[in-house]
């Protein structure tokens, strides 16, 4: 079944045409991955989707309700965890789930079971009661998600949901992700610099460059698409990007690296 459908979806800044005419779907309980070099596309496209940024023109439709028409019924139906720390360090995990709960507006009576709910799904309720600036950066990732999920979303929008994390940290993150999709049949879509993560979750991907998809399939498929034995992801993305990558597009610019390092500091 049909959960999320984009119609030329597309984003300019003055003369800068950030998201050129993109349009996929995604499928019920799907994990789809959002792929593409710094400046591609991906991040406005996810601001989008999640009615941070309004569309230029085309549309977007998350269970029927438009992005332009319905942002308030689409904001109830997403969850969303940012690449930017969104966890306050100065409140214990417990105590930023409330706010969520609240920010979320849940029955009173419902907030507690929610919150510990949370907690014990994500692995964290002996960590409770600490202060999120004591949690590892994979505990903190997992809180984020855990805040995410407390309105139980149907789809979930993650950007870069393990940046800065070493492998185990990375490796539990995956984990609960096939643990929510496998319990609560929650549709992800997942922006990510990582082919493994992306091999590793993803159902299907979509290839963003130079603002428009270039590519769009289940990763074996995109693999099978290239006359190349035993192909890897690295090899897809690099063929449907370029060989040649023009530097603003390897690794960004230096506010590009400036707030990655920032973030991958702060998270890690």
């Amino acid at each position: 079944m049909e959960i999320l459908r984009t119609e030329s979806l597309t984003r300019r800044f003055g003369a800068f045409t950030a998201v050129d005419e993109v349009t996929f779907t995604m499928e019920k309980g799907e994990v789809f991955g959002l792929l593409g070099p710094n400046g591609a596309g991906k991040s406005t496209t996810l601001k989008m989707l999640t009615t941070l940024l309004p569309p230029t023109s085309g549309n977007a439709y998350i269970q029927d309700f438009d992005l332009i028409h319905h942002a308030g019924d689409v904001r109830r139906l997403i969850g969303y965890v940012p690449q930017a720390l969104s966890a306050d360090g100065a409140l214990t995990g417990y105590e930023n789930l409330l706010i969520f709960a609240k920010l979320y507006d849940l029955p009173r009576k419902e907030r507690e079971a929610r919150i510990q709910r949370s907690l014990t799904f994500m692995g964290l309720e002996e960590a409770a009661g600490k202060l999120v600036r004591d949690y590892s950066g994979g505990m903190i990732r997992r809180l984020e998600i855990a805040q995410s999920i407390l309105h139980h979303p149907p789809i979930l929008f993650l950007d870069e949901p393990t940046v800065g994390l070493d492998p185990l940290a990375r490796k539990a993150v995956w984990d609960n992700l096939e643990q929510l999709r496998e319990e609560y049949d929650t549709t992800i879509l997942l922006t990510t610099h990582h082919m493994e993560e992306a091999d590793y979750l993803c159902d299907r991907i979509a290839i963003m460059h130079h603002a428009k998809l270039a590519a769009i399939g289940a990763p074996d498929l995109l693999k099978a698409t290239l006359d190349k034995q035993d192909a890897t992801l690295d090899d897809v993305f690099i063929h449907y990007t370029g060989n040649a990558m023009d530097e603003n597009e390897l690794g960004g610019n230096f506010r590009d690296t400036t707030r990655a390092r920032r973030n991958a500091r702060r998270i890690g």
